[in-house]
Parts: structure tokens; C-alpha cells; sequence
């Protein structure tokens, strides 16, 4: 209603895409350059400052085929920001925008922590640019690289002056369907979006980057145990935390063995992981 309302009054509504610049959110940009899809206004991508190489190699060539402008915004290194133990008033100490990490309790039983990095370093920024570019004023609709496979992920904006939009639902857009496009298109598959030490990549995805981008998997090793001693000072937390559903450490694990770690990006509702 609210962005029928400023329609009405002659501002026109922004549309913007987010680009994650993976799979899908490539496919949909590439798609709005040949016309396919309705030409958004600008696209955002978040940056984690914490996704493997080949996340920004890609960014960068997308940008070039790309007749709209793409925004890149960021709250800072989640890697970083995740390692930091903050004091609270009462002197407790606490961590925050933590992974969806895999804990063993007492029981024997694993779970994944509470995910909080989506919200304050992929939504929140976005959110903050909508406004700088005059959203909240115009009403925004947004495109989201959610694809048919994936439509449990669909979920509406919390924000009343932003429409979620899902070009590639709308058109019955398979993941597989937009690796198909690409390639009919002479285009290059683009890498998985994630951050490289994402507990919810498949053991296929810990094998390419492990064999392909051994620099990021590397540092996956090293910050996997750097988050199990920051863990380890938070008072109330049990368990450890790990990266893979094993619980076993990144550097122990023979990802060519089976597993049951399968890709959890499915998990992520509001779309901007992993697409």
C-alpha cells in the first residue's frame, strides 16, 4: 500500500538488485543486461570482507558487463568481527554476529549456533543503502536470486516500504536452469557466494577449496580454531564449535569420504547467502 501511495504522488519506486554474486543473483543480472528480466536501477552487493578470491574476481568482471550501477557496501571483516569478545555492563562477556557453527553438548547430540552474521553484515548494511539511495521515501523493489529449487527461502521484507521480488520463481528458474543460462550465453559459471569459513558448505564445497583456493581454505583452518578460544571465554557457552557437522577439525577431515554434510545454504530464508 505504502509504495502504491508514493507512486501515486509521482516518485517513482527504486529497484534494486541484490547481488550476492553467486549463481543465481549473477544470472538475474546478467538477465536484466540482455533484457530478459526488467532493468533494476542499481544492484548492492555486501562484502563480508571475508569470502574466498574467486568471490571478487567475479565481482569485478560482473561489474564490467553490467549497464547499471552496482553499489558495494560493508559493515567490516566478519571474520574479524566474530574473534572479538565484548564486555557488557554487569561484566559479562559476550560475542556477537556469530556463524551458524556446529556445537557438541553433553548429550552427545550436535546443533548449529544461533546465525546472526546475516542480519548485521549482509541485511542491515543493504538495508542502510536503501535508505541513503531514498528508499524509504520511494518504496523499493528488490530482486532477490532465489531460484525454484529454493523458494522455502522466499520470505517478504521486514521492512514495509520494501517488496521482495523473485524473477527467477517467477519464470520456474532451477539453480541448474541458470547454469544452463550462462553457458548458452558464452558465460563463465560463477563461484559459490559464502565466506570461506561458512559452516554451511557442502563437502564439496570444503574439497574445491581446499584443491582450488587452498589460501582460503587455509585460513577457514586457522580461524575455525581461532573462534573455538574466543568461544571458550564466553561465559554460559558449552559445547565447541566447528566448522564441519563432524565436529572435527577442518584440517583432520577427508572430504572425499561420506558425509552427511550437504549444503545448508537452504537454511539461510532471507536469500542473500550463498546465491
Amino acid at each position: 500500500m505504502g509504495n502504491q501511495q508514493e507512486e501515486s504522488r509521482g516518485v517513482k519506486k527504486l529497484t534494486v538488485l541484490s547481488l550476492g554474486a553467486g549463481v543465481q543473483s549473477s544470472t538475474l543480472a546478467l538477465m536484466a543486461a540482455h533484457g530478459e528480466i526488467d532493468m533494476p536501477d542499481c544492484a548492492i552487493f555486501a562484502d563480508t570482507q571475508s569470502e574466498p578470491q574467486s568471490v571478487y574476481k567475479w565481482l569485478d568482471w560482473l561489474e564490467k558487463q553490467l549497464p547499471f550501477q552496482v553499489y558495494k557496501v560493508s559493515k567490516g571483516n566478519l571474520g574479524e568481527s566474530a574473534l572479538k569478545i565484548h564486555k557488557s555492563k554487569k561484566g559479562n562477556y559476550y560475542q556477537k554476529s556469530a556463524p551458524p557453527a556446529w556445537i557438541t553438548e553433553g548429550d552427545g547430540k550436535v546443533n548449529l549456533l544461533m546465525r546472526q552474521c546475516t542480519v548485521d553484515f549482509k541485511i542491515d548494511p543493504i538495508r542502510k543503502k536503501l535508505r541513503d539511495l531514498g528508499g524509504k521515501k520511494s518504496g523499493v523493489e528488490q530482486l532477490i536470486g532465489i531460484s525454484l529449487d529454493e523458494a522455502h527461502r522466499m520470505k517478504p521484507s521486514r521492512d514495509g516500504w520494501v517488496r521482495n521480488r523473485w524473477p527467477l520463481v517467477e519464470k520456474g528458474m532451477k539453480r541448474h536452469d541458470c547454469v544452463a543460462w550462462m553457458k548458452r550465453k558464452g558465460y563463465p559459471t560463477p563461484p559459490r557466494s559464502s565466506c570461506s569459513f561458512c559452516p554451511y558448505h557442502s563437502n564439496e564445497e570444503w574439497r574445491r577449496l581446499k584443491r582450488e583456493e587452498p589460501n582460503a581454505f587455509d585460513d577457514a583452518v586457522r580461524w575455525e580454531v581461532k573462534f573455538q578460544k574466543t568461544m571458550s571465554n564466553v561465559i554460559g557457552f558449552r559445547g565447541k564449535p566447528f566448522l564441519h557437522r563432524s565436529c572435527v577439525p577442518l584440517s583432520e577431515i577427508d572430504f572425499d569420504a561420506p558425509s552427511p554434510q550437504i549444503d545448508m545454504f537452504g537454511n539461510d530464508c532471507e536469500g542473500v547467502c550463498g546465491v
